[in-house]
């Protein structure tokens, strides 16, 4: 019997290119989505869409068994820099959600299960600089107590109970696809629009801080990587170090200079520079890359070039 896939989350910023990238590869009505709100018309028009509160276990159950559910993708959850202000509703979302799904496998009404993990786990006790696979990881965010916290039962529930869940640590992502969504490195993204709407931009991070970042289609490429990849393959069961470029607001600022001459960038850092503060530079990804084979393709000119015009015809169509 083909999988049948769910996505947990396809509103979000990775959930809805997630959802549309695997129906190019399994087909429409393969891949059911779904949302606590209601989907884009895209999400809607090319297939299956439920209503799903991933905290309600009850219904999370009803919907995999309705539609014969063998794969999940638990893209759910509140980021950094909206749980800083909803604390304990950050902290249940993340959780409870990942409970759900993982409990899910461990009935075996589910085989097999992708949950995101975050560079938000590291903290400013641990290594910047090529943080390794291993290292201190003291996170300050709720975000990322919740991620830390996740990858352990991520772990266990593997261990103690055979649960097939795999994850990688997210770095920032950039996508002209959808809005931001309350993210601490949500500036690469927010550049482009005023670059291209008011010539200028405020950065809320100052203009050295160096961050992990990814273009989305390198992420949905490794999201999808991961799990094809054979069981034997995947080693690391919390989650997996993930890299593509790093690069500071000002890098970032100069990159969009070039396209766009009269482009003026200033600072006025605010509570996400702490959290910024507390995260890698760069990430050591040799794990992933040895094990299933991760490799990423767009380096910052590139990721510029694609976003400046990938933004320009979101506006024109506007």
């Amino acid at each position: 019997m083909p999988s049948k896939i769910l996505i947990v989350g396809a509103c979000g910023q990775i959930g809805s290119e997630l959802t549309l990238a695997l129906r190019d590869i399994h087909g429409n009505d393969a891949v059911v989505a779904s949302d606590i709100k209601s989907p884009s018309s895209a999400l809607l028009s090319k297939g299956p869409f439920e209503v799903l509160d991933a905290t309600n276990y009850d219904d999370f159950k009803t919907l995999v068994s309705k539609h014969q559910i063998d794969t999940v993708y638990m893209m759910a959850a509140m980021l950094s820099g909206t749980a800083e202000k909803y604390p304990e509703k950050g902290w249940d979302l993340n959780m409870t959600s990942l409970f759900n799904v993982l409990n899910l496998g461990k009935e075996e009404l589910i085989s097999k299960i992708f949950w995101p993990s975050s560079i938000a786990v590291f903290g400013p006790t641990t290594p910047k600089v090529d943080t390794p696979q291993q290292t201190i990881m003291e996170p300050t965010t709720v975000y990322g107590i919740s991620k830390q916290a996740g990858e352990r039962w991520c772990a266990y529930y593997n261990k103690r109970y055979g649960v097939d869940v795999r994850s990688i640590r997210y770095p920032g992502l950039i996508s002209y696809k959808t809005p931001p969504g309350g993210g601490t490195t949500d500036y690469a993204i927010e550049i482009f629009h005023e670059a291209l709407k008011s010539k200028a931009y405020t950065s809320f991070l100052s203009e050295d801080t160096a961050l992990p970042m990814m273009y989305m289609d390198d992420a949905i490429h490794a999201t999808i990587s991961i799990m094809e990849a054979p069981s034997d393959k995947i080693k690391i069961r919390s989650s997996y170090n993930l890299s593509g470029v790093s690069f500071t607001p000002e890098e970032l600022a100069q990159q969009v200079k070039n396209q766009i001459p009269e482009f003026q960038m200033n600072y006025n850092p605010d509570f996400r520079q702490a959290i910024a503060d507390s995260w890698p530079d760069s990430i050591d990804d040799t794990e992933a890359r040895t094990d299933w084979g991760w490799t990423h393709d767009f380096n910052l000119e590139m990721i510029v070039k694609e976003m400046l015009e990938g933004v320009k015809s979101l506006e024109e169509v506007n």
